[in-house]
């Protein structure tokens, strides 16, 4: 279906006001206040010597002005190329595939040269970053977990240390489904650190060997919980003295 001349005007009219208000929009803002540095944002002379956490907040705003302000440049492009499309004849018709565009689409998005089913924005890429070759798997190169030749200390078991001291996550983020608790939402937060077995954990002795006793803190209560023990079978003279008196 060809564009009548009164729909043609129309649409031109509008493309021309969606243009004049950006260009307006983007004058008035200083494009997104990337017209400012960095510099007269902080108030610094220079903010390299700054920890990345000082300049996190302008970073931020940054990094979502330059997005905004691209977007906006997209969409003068996009105005720019129908209004030169109406000038040789070809708007209204889809680049892809040639067939008429209907004109309730071109109401609704007057800067679209394609129909939608040839639409670019429907393709969506399958390009990764590359750094994700180097990240997998989880800790790169420097997980050994897949070497069953290896069982000493590799990138993983760093993490766990320094995310020990707290990151960010909540018990809802955490892979241990069953986690109720802060102290188990790092990765393989209920693995056993320094000891093999749960009881090497709570069973010790003095330092000549001959006197055995067993500390009862939450391994033992997981332990017995779990009916790999029982209490019976804890002697009287396992428990420490001070213990049998709180």
């Amino acid at each position: 279906m060809t564009l009548s001349p009164n729909q043609l005007q129309k649409l031109r009219r509008q493309l021309e006001q969606d243009k004049s208000a950006i260009e307006r929009h983007l004058d008035e803002n200083e494009h997104f206040g990337l017209a400012d540095s960095m510099r007269d944002q902080t108030g610094e002379l220079s903010p390299i010597d700054n920890h990345p956490g000082d300049l996190a907040s302008e970073m931020y705003e940054r990094g979502k002005d330059i997005a905004l302000l691209e977007n906006e440049d997209l969409h003068l492009s996009r105005i720019d190329a129908a209004l030169r499309a109406m000038e040789d004849g070809t708007y209204g018709t889809c680049r892809q595939c040639g067939k008429p565009i209907p004109y309730e689409r071109l109401e609704a998005v007057p800067d679209s040269l394609y129909c939608v089913e040839h639409s670019p924005r429907r393709e969506l890429s399958d390009n990764r970053p590359v750094e994700e070759e180097f990240l997998n798997p989880p800790f790169g190169r420097s997980s050994m977990d897949e070497q069953s030749s290896y069982n000493g200390f590799d990138g993983e078991d760093a993490w766990q240390i320094v995310e020990q001291w707290g990151n960010s996550d909540s018990p809802a983020y955490s892979e241990n489904r069953d986690v109720d608790s802060y102290e188990y939402v790092g990765i393989e937060g209920e693995e056993n650190d320094g000891f093999v077995e749960p009881i090497e954990n709570f069973v010790a002795s003095d330092i000549t060997g001959r006197h055995v006793y067993v500390v009862r803190g939450k391994q033992y209560d997981r332990y017995m919980e779990s009916g790999e023990g029982e209490f019976d079978l804890v002697p009287e003279w396992a428990v420490p003295e001070e213990e049998e008196n709180l």
